[in-house]
C-alpha cells in the first residue's frame, strides 16, 4: 500500500463517490479507480461495491477506512517531526470555533506559547462540527469551541464559561426595555461567521427566539458586526465580557430581558495520551486555569481587518 492509494481510498470514503474524490484529490476519475483497484489486488477484498443507494463497503473496507485515515495521519506527523528535529521546536496546531478564536484564543495563546521557548502555536478557524474528524485524522493537536453534541472517544475538558447578551446603539428603539421574545425576533440581526453554523451559543439564541433568516446579517467577523450595532444599524448578539467597555462608556447598550442572554461553556477535544503527556493535553488544562481565563477575558482579540473566519489562516505562530 502506498500513501496515494489510501488518501484516493479516503477520499472515496469521505464523500462517497470516486468522482467528487477525484475532483477533490484533483486527478482523473481514472486514476482514483486504479489506485482503488490496486489496493483490491493487493488486500484480497472488493472494498465496496456500487448500489443505488451509493457505495456499500465491505467489513474489510470499512476496517480500512478507518486505518487508512489513521495511517496517513501518522505520515503527516512523521514528516512534520522530521522536518523541525533539526530546529529542536515543536508545534501545536489548535482548531477553535470562529467566536473563540476571534475574541478568546489570542489571549490564551500568547499567555500559553510564552511558557514555552521551544513551541510554535498554530490557530486555524473550523466548522465545530469537523473537529473529531481533524483530531482522529491528525490534522489538528487540539480543537476548543462548542460541546460535541453526541459522544466521541475523545478528551473533552471544560474551558471556560461565558455570557451572550443582546446589545444595540444607544438610539435603538429597544434601548432601556425589557424586550420580549416578539420584539427581539422581529429586529435586524448583526451577525458574525458563528452564527453561519449550527453549533454554539449564538446559533442557539436564534434559534430559541426564531430569528428569520431574511432578518439575519452575517458579517466577516464579530467585531465588524458590533461596529454596526454601534451604528445603530440593528441589535447584535456579543460575548458580555468583550462589550463590557462599550457598555460602560455608552457606545452600547445591553438590552434587558431573559430572552436578550445565553449561558454557554467552551470545550477543548483532545486525542487520549499516549505515553508523555502533549503539549496538546497541556494546553487543554492550561485553558481552565484561573490565569489562562483573565488571559482569555483581557486578550486584545484579532484586529477586525485580518480576521478571515472563512479560510484557516495562522493567527500566531
Amino acid at each position: 500500500m502506498t500513501p496515494t492509494q489510501l488518501r484516493a481510498y479516503s477520499a472515496v470514503v469521505r464523500f462517497g463517490s470516486v468522482k467528487q474524490a477525484a475532483a477533490d484529490l484533483s486527478v482523473s476519475e481514472s486514476a482514483v479507480s486504479l489506485h482503488i483497484g490496486q489496493l483490491r489486488k493487493e488486500l484480497g477484498d472488493q472494498l465496496f461495491t456500487r448500489t443505488a443507494a451509493g457505495l456499500a463497503f465491505t467489513p474489510g473496507g470499512l476496517r480500512l477506512a478507518s486505518r487508512s485515515a489513521e495511517m496517513l495521519g501518522l505520515q503527516d506527523i512523521t514528516v512534520r517531526e522530521v522536518s523541525t528535529a533539526g530546529t529542536g521546536r515543536r508545534l501545536l496546531r489548535v482548531a477553535a470555533s470562529s467566536l473563540f478564536a476571534e475574541h478568546a484564543a489570542p489571549g490564551l495563546i500568547e499567555l500559553f506559547a510564552g511558557r514555552a521557548d521551544d513551541l510554535d502555536v498554530e490557530l486555524s478557524v473550523h466548522h465545530p462540527g469537523s473537529f473529531e474528524a481533524l483530531l482522529l485524522t491528525r490534522t489538528v493537536d487540539i480543537a476548543i469551541g462548542p460541546r460535541p453534541a453526541a459522544e466521541t472517544g475523545l478528551v473533552c475538558r471544560p474551558v471556560m464559561n461565558y455570557r451572550v447578551v443582546v446589545v444595540a446603539g444607544a438610539t435603538h428603539p429597544l434601548a432601556g426595555l425589557r424586550a420580549s421574545a416578539a420584539q427581539l425576533r422581529d429586529q435586524t440581526w448583526l451577525l458574525g461567521p458563528s452564527a453561519a453554523v449550527d453549533m454554539g451559543a449564538i446559533p442557539a439564541l436564534l434559534r430559541r427566539l426564531a430569528v428569520a433568516e431574511g432578518n439575519q446579517q452575517i458579517f466577516q467577523s464579530h467585531a465588524a458586526a458590533l461596529e454596526e450595532a454601534k451604528r445603530g444599524k440593528g441589535v447584535a448578539p456579543a460575548l458580555s465580557f468583550t462589550v463590557a467597555p462599550d457598555v460602560r462608556n455608552g457606545q452600547l447598550v445591553q438590552l434587558a430581558g431573559p430572552y436578550a442572554t445565553l449561558e454557554s461553556v467552551w470545550h477543548s477535544l483532545t486525542l487520549a495520551d499516549q505515553g508523555a503527556p502533549s503539549a496538546a493535553a497541556e494546553l487543554a488544562r492550561f485553558a481552565a486555569s484561573p490565569r489562562a481565563i483573565q488571559a482569555m477575558m483581557r486578550g486584545s482579540g484579532v484586529n477586525v481587518s485580518h480576521f478571515r473566519p472563512s479560510v484557516h489562516v495562522t493567527l500566531w505562530s
